[in-house]
């Protein structure tokens, strides 16, 4: 099946909401795609209390006469936690598993000796992840997936929304969206919007309707409606569909008990805003050159224009060193905002990045403020930092630059980190904010980034309450999720839940208090607990334990979060109730993984889902794992060396290949890739056999050690038999060889295959596969060495150069004149390439790529003397002084 195309159901999910989609197919009759036909895709979502659960069926049929691969998609929300999946073939039901990793993970490697199949979930866009399944299906075989997911709905700018990427690509019989609503409080909005098709088409395929506490959003397109034309077998449902929704808030806060749990939501209305002293900390230094710092001016433009009076403010530019629009905080008065637009617009790129210094100075300007008192009392102060790199001069350690962070900010207010694309240690970021009370987030590079940057600041521009404490009866509670916040900001939510200890009391009082505008505020609810139950009597929508699975979310998000700035013990405690939780409650989080173990060529196949987050910098929580145990080579020009070092070059053009050696002194590293428009550069150390003698006339030499380094990227990869060692600027992740495993980051991709190969992946259009070759340990001569081949080249620049790198561009030679050689079976001949003519030998190299053990013959010219001739300059030009 490797070589074959597969059908491929596509689900896009956020927010409790799916599609489906697939692949288009050449020639196919309706309905049916290369034999497969998706006859009902539905996705039911019930949302409680802000929490969503969600169920997504898609049923299929194999109609052709042979067995096909099916591959079930699902688009997911970063922010939620798969809960439940299961297959079923024929009537048989194969259901999913939460364990903890490792253990999953042995389990994983006992049923699989050669799967061809693996679960996967990935980062895919800026608020999605994937999870990907595939089964083999006999002839004439139904198959259903099913996937279950939970989260809790965010409330941001006033509204919870339900995000959906609607993308079949396909006729579907029954395609039905299904989104049912309640609401303790009341609905008091609730709308729905497509991007991919006119409302005159949509109202007859879309219902929406609330009353009181219940919501309902139906989206059930007939076959007609999916059609992109009247006589097309194309689907016309192709984008984004949206629902949100607010609700009634009489009063500020609202508490719902079930089951001896209980959820507090807090967000009040109509409260003057604290006004604010905001230092904006901005990257200038070089790499933001261009439509990065064209952007950053708009954003900025336009978030002056939304300055209030009220509000103090000034700019700190770092690059290598820091400047300052003035020397302290100015109020926001028209003449100040003017004069601060002329200065924005004159912001240019130069230079370094001084992250350490540039805050510093932000912060020390807004304590000097509070302490001289040139800010208001009843003000509150925000830093908001925004880069695109990581620190690279004056203090450039990120552990040393969150302890002067933190020390500096003591507390007092929150930092809120902006991290401008891919090329950066978010953890490090993220991290940094989580421990002084802000938060990270990504502003993506694409048109959109000044409005993603405006967007941030509206989140957070109208704080109307600051030092906000949530209080409970003493000794009534346990289990408090976190109850303290530096801030509420208007348009969002304060969510808390716990247990209580007597189930039960007959009543239940809480206690919010916060630092208002002009005075203090306490905020009272008092609720009657059987008045409680008889209210959620009436409700239709309840699944089960819903305030205990939210508290259990909530709990877990809040433990993983303040996991990522804890160390030993401190950390392994808040790892074990995270886990204990995660596995009670049946949540694939970063400590868990989903195990699905089903029928395929009549043997077990077992698939692993794990979440992944956002960036290297703690390897076990931030790693996208996927257990993959084949690796089908592409079929494209590929570059490799092998053996002793053998390099082989393929030249598509003319079907054949040539090779050479090159006979160093074990020890000696050569550049084999440089590119200095990617940054990529991979280098080579040679390797002997035991014991090697130096002047024997049959040594060999292997390469031991490869260097894989993105400067870019600040990534450096060390590989020998042994282990796998991979840095992200200072932080560092080691696996070994025993492992089978997926690390995912920005657009890079690692995937280790146990004891085989490795395969990585920068984006879309560089790939190389590192083959592992192992001996018997205790053999007298031979040690373990590795292959390195380029198997995917097409995005590199045509300045790449090094042993393999500078064929990477066409290369055009003639073979003539072709006699017997020294060896009867190994002919010579006349070979014109690069302007030279030489005498070249046939022969024969070994692809190691499919198989390890025995390998593929590839036919090829042998270039004597270390390559002379063929590669630039010399052999001995290409030697370096270390991997890196």
């Amino acid at each position: 099946m490797a070589s074959a195309w597969w059908p491929c159901l596509i689900l896009a999910l956020l927010s409790g909401l799916a599609a489906s989609g697939f692949p288009r197919s050449p020639s196919r009759q309706l309905g049916v795609v290369n034999g497969i036909e998706v006859y009902s895709t539905k996705i039911n979502c019930k949302v409680t209390s802000r929490f969503a659960h969600n169920v997504v069926t898609t049923r299929a049929v194999n109609r052709a006469d042979t067995a096909k691969e099916v591959s079930f998609d699902v688009e997911l929300p970063k922010t939620a936690f798969i809960t439940n999946f299961t297959l079923t073939i024929d009537g048989v039901t194969y259901p999913g598993n939460v364990k903890e990793k490792e253990v999953a993970k042995k389990q994983y490697e006992k049923a699989v000796s050669q799967g061809k199949t693996a679960g996967l979930v990935k980062a895919s866009g800026r608020k999605l992840e994937k999870f990907t399944v595939s089964v083999n299906v006999a002839a004439g075989s139904k198959v259903t997936f099913e996937l279950t997911y939970e989260e809790l709905l965010k409330r941001h700018k006033g509204k919870y929304e339900m995000y959906l990427k609607v993308q079949p690509k396909q006729l579907v019989k029954h395609f039905e969206i299904e989104a049912d609503i309640f609401e303790p409080q009341g609905i008091s909005t609730l709308d729905a919007e497509a991007s991919f098709i006119t409302n005159d088409l949509l109202g007859s395929a879309l219902t929406k309707s609330f009353s009181g506490k219940k919501g309902r959003v139906t989206f059930k397109p007939s076959m007609d409606q999916q059609r992109s034309c009247p006589t097309c077998t194309e689907s016309l449902l192709n984008g984004d569909f949206i629902i949100t929704y607010d609700v009634n808030r009489e009063s500020p806060a609202n508490v719902q008990i079930v089951n001896g749990y209980f959820v507090h939501f807090f967000a009040p209305q109509g409260l003057p805003v604290v006004p604010k002293n905001v230092v904006f900390v901005i990257d200038v230094s070089g790499s933001m050159h261009g439509r990065k710092m064209e952007q950053t001016r708009d954003a900025l433009l336009k978030i002056l224009e939304d300055m209030k009076e009220d509000d103090y403010l000034n700019f700190i530019l770092f690059s290598g060193d820091v400047t300052t629009w003035k020397d302290t905080l100015v109020q926001a008065t028209p003449e100040n905002i003017e004069e601060a637009r002329t200065f924005v617009k004159n912001i240019n790129d130069q230079g370094m990045t001084n992250i350490n210094d540039g805050l510093l100075r932000g912060i020390n300007m807004l304590n000097k403020a509070r302490e001289e008192h040139k800010v208001p009392e009843r003000s509150t102060s925000i830093v908001i930092m925004l880069t695109d790199g990581d620190a690279n001069v004056g203090e450039s350690r990120p552990e040393k630059i969150q302890e002067n962070v933190r020390n500096a900010i003591g507390g007092k207010f929150p930092l809120y980190n902006l991290g401008f694309g891919n090329n950066l240690n978010y953890n490090f970021l993220e991290n940094m904010a989580l421990e002084n009370h802000g938060v990270a987030r990504r502003i993506y590079e694409d048109s959109d980034a000044n409005l993603q940057l405006q967007g941030f600041y509206e989140e957070v521009a109208n704080p109307l309450l600051t030092s906000v404490e949530v209080e409970y009866p003493e000794n009534a509670i346990q289990d408090l999720t976190q109850n303290a916040y530096k801030h509420f900001y208007d348009g969002s939510e304060i969510v808390v839940a716990g247990r209580l200890v007597d189930e039960d009391m007959n009543n239940f009082k809480a206690d919010v208090k916060g630092h208002g505008a002009i005075n203090d505020l306490t905020f009272t609810e008092e609720v009657d607990m059987k008045e409680m139950e008889k209210a959620l009597r009436e409700q239709d929508y309840i699944f089960g334990n819903y305030i205990e699975r939210l508290w259990a979310y909530l709990t877990i998000e809040q433990l993983l979060e303040k996991r990522k700035n804890a160390h030993g013990e401190e950390k392994e405690n808040l790892t074990a109730q995270a886990l204990e939780l995660s596995l009670k409650y049946h949540f694939v989080t970063p400590l868990t993984s989903m195990v699905v173990t089903k029928p395929e060529d009549n043997e077990d196949q077992t698939a692993i889902a794990d979440k992944p987050g956002e960036g290297p910098a703690d390897t076990d929580v931030a790693r996208s794992m996927a257990y993959l145990t084949s690796y089908q080579p592409p079929q494209t020009p590929y570059y490799y060396v092998d053996g002793d070092p053998h390099f082989i070059i393929q030249v598509p053009q003319k079907d054949d290949a040539i090779c050479f050696n090159i006979d160093e002194e074990p020890g000696t590293v050569l550049r084999l890739i440089q590119d200095p428009i990617t940054g990529l550069t991979v280098n080579g150390q040679i390797i002997g056999e035991k014991g090697d003698n130096p002047d024997s006339k049959t040594r060999k030499t292997y390469f031991g050690k490869l260097g894989i380094a993105n400067a870019h990227m600040d990534f450096r990869m060390e590989v020998t038999p042994e282990k796998i060692a991979l840095w992200n600027g200072a932080a560092q992740s080691t696996f070994s060889w025993l492992d089978t495993v997926t690390t995912t980051q920005d657009g890079l991709s690692v995937t280790i295959n146990r004891k085989k190969n490795m395969v990585v992946s920068f984006g879309d259009g560089v790939t190389f596969v590192v083959v592992l070759h192992q001996v018997w340990k205790k053999h007298p001569v031979h040690q373990d060495f590795l292959g390195f081949y380029v198997v995917d080249s097409h995005r590199m620049s045509a300045q790449t150069h090094g042993l393999l790198g500078q064929f990477f561009h066409p290369l055009d030679f003639k073979v003539s004149d072709i006699h017997p050689g020294s060896d009867p079976t190994k002919p010579d001949a006349t070979m014109v390439v690069k302007n030279h003519r030489l005498t070249v030998t046939r022969g024969s190299q070994k692809d190691y790529r499919k198989d390890v053990s025995v390998g593929t013959k590839v036919a090829c010219w042998f270039v004597h003397n270390n390559g002379q001739g063929l590669i630039d300059g010399v052999h001995s030009d290409y030697i370096v002084p270390d991997l890196f």
